[in-house]
């Protein structure tokens, strides 16, 4: 009778622990600690790193960062600054095309979080890590990373 019990709480505590991961590989709703709730999977890219995704059919490459004036960490800033990142997208049937994409929305300094490719709309989510008081963007150089959701829809960016 003993073995029995202990072999059904083992038995139940896997059946536990699969459902629990079946949930977790189901979910489309990412929650980030700078962004709200966001449809789609993240990608991410280590700077320089070329992916070829064939859900989308299409190459990314993360270039490089461009610009990082975001506010370093434990410091008070007036503005929050804005990180822009290079990537180069090239579809099946397309040539490369590079894009920046910014941390953030500015009209007047041309920064744009999202934009639309071969029918998708590629939104930069996350770029880190984040500058440090004393060191700066500078020392972050080769070791950026960013994450991006792609979604289907939108008007094709290579056909202004």
């Amino acid at each position: 009778m003993f073995y029995k019990i202990i072999i059904s709480g083992f038995a139940f505590m896997f059946l536990m622990n699969c459902n629990s991961q079946k949930e977790t590989k189901n979910s489309d709703k990412v929650i980030s600690k700078s962004n709200k709730n966001v449809e789609g999977k993240i990608i991410y890219f280590a700077e320089g790193e070329n992916k070829f995704l064939p859900e989308y059919q299409m190459n990314v490459t993360f270039k490089n960062i461009s610009e990082d004036s975001r506010c370093p960490e434990g410091v008070t800033c007036v503005w929050e600054g804005a990180a822009v990142a290079n990537i180069e997208f090239m579809g099946t049937t397309t040539r490369p095309i590079t894009i920046p994409l910014a941390t953030t929305e500015n009209a007047g300094r041309n920064y744009q979080k999202s934009t639309f490719f071969n029918g998708y709309t590629i939104s930069l989510i996350e770029v880190n890590p984040a500058p440090a008081s004393g060191e700066g963007a500078k020392a972050l150089a080769g070791k950026y990373r960013i994450g991006m959701v792609i979604t289907k829809g939108g008007k094709d960016s290579t056909t202004k």
